[in-house]
């Protein structure tokens, strides 16, 4: 399944040396704009713990985690949504990727330029924001050139619906509000504002790049920055990019753990930020476990059993008989699948079951 977040930002914000501690494909970081000219793609695996806790019992021969693909898009700047700058190959990069890291710098330092000559986060998200807005208020115009006599006059219900939606969107972006603040009324509009593919409705996280000192607590710009975007539905998330880079550096997880305690963490920024966007991309996992391999597989949140079969391969969904599910706390407390089905703990569920996160699955299917 491959799905994408992409990291945008001004330029000299963070978004490549966050990149580059994300993924183990080294970018380019440097102290100038337009430093990222071409997109940098890595695929970055999953932080689960879970994995190695079934590998305890399993001793399998591998183990395989999900992975999420993170792309590194080049600084924006004003005037970006007329072509200014790289903009029209920046909002391309963007209209690509299905989730959003917004990279804020949150940090004062006289040796990092700041495009704008000072620090601060919330006008930058703005003028990021105005950019997107432009643009979709560009997209939202030309969509309601043509579908408009449709809706008003003819008896097309799904163009209706589709020119609702619309002005809806028309009226929060003429406000300045981004496409996602918009409540939609049932699942109709809701299919037709993703068939718009706009850009301030992809789901957004984010990222406050501050200082070591602010690594644990944040600092004034962080809560500048929570109070801009509390009525949005968006995540924030603190991180010290220049801090993440040196426990990169780390060959082993126990020095990797006294440096976090010693900065009052208990765990590393770039985990929380790659779960996160697990998270973001509306994305779970099941797993399996046996002597071959103990393995994450990445489905759609709320997908049933036969899609998720489907995951694995076409057949298991094609000739889907039953799933067999075992919740991850009862393989741990009993130790081996064998001993879960003595215990009675392991369910035998058809196609209307609604696989959840961390459900332990083995398909039985005819074809």
């Amino acid at each position: 399944m491959s799905l994408q977040c992409g990291i945008i930002g001004l330029p000299n914000v963070g978004k490549s040396t966050l990149f580059n501690c994300l993924s183990s494909t080294k970018a380019q970081a440097a102290n100038f704009p337009f430093c990222t000219i071409e997109p940098n793609v890595g695929v970055i695996n999953v932080p689960d713990e879970r994995l190695n806790e079934l590998a305890k019992l399993v001793n399998p021969s591998r183990i395989v985690p999900a992975t999420v693909e993170i792309v590194d898009i080049a600084g924006l700047v004003k005037g970006a949504s007329q072509g200014e700058g790289l903009g029209n190959k920046f909002l391309g990069n963007i209209r690509e990727c299905d989730a959003i890291i917004h990279v804020l710098r949150c940090f004062d330092d006289d040796n990092v330029t700041h495009v704008d000559g000072q620090v601060d986060p919330v006008r930058d998200k703005e003028i990021i924001d105005y950019e997107l807005q432009l643009k979709d208020l560009e997209t939202i115009e030309s969509r309601i050139g043509k579908v408009q006599k449709q809706a008003q006059v003819g008896s097309d219900k799904q163009a209706k619906i589709v020119y609702d939606v619309l002005l809806k969107y028309k009226a929060a972006l003429e406000q300045g509000k981004s496409a996602r603040t918009v409540a939609l009324d049932n699942k109709d509009e809701e299919k037709a504002a993703h068939d718009l593919f706009l850009l301030t409705n992809k789901p957004v996280m984010y990222v406050c790049n501050v200082d070591e000192s602010s690594a644990a607590k944040g600092n004034a710009y962080v809560e500048a920055v929570r109070e801009a975007i509390k009525d949005e539905n968006a995540e924030l998330m603190v991180v010290a990019a220049k801090i993440e880079s040196e426990i990169a550096e780390f060959e082993t997880a126990e020095e990797r753990e006294m440096f976090l305690s010693e900065l009052g963490l208990t765990e590393s920024g770039v985990n929380r930020i790659i779960k996160s966007a697990f998270k973001l991309l509306n994305l779970s996992t099941f797993l399996t476990a046996g002597p071959l391999e103990v393995r994450a597989w990445t489905y759609r949140s709320g997908s049933k059993a036969p899609v998720c079969a489907g995951v694995i391969h076409s057949d298991f969904e094609k000739g889907f008989i039953r799933a067999e599910v075992i919740k991850y706390e009862d393989y741990l407390h009993y130790g081996s699948e064998q001993a879960v089905k003595e215990a009675g703990k392991m369910n035998v569920e058809g196609k209307d079951y609604v696989v959840q996160d961390g459900d332990i699955m083995h398909f039985r299917f005819n074809v």
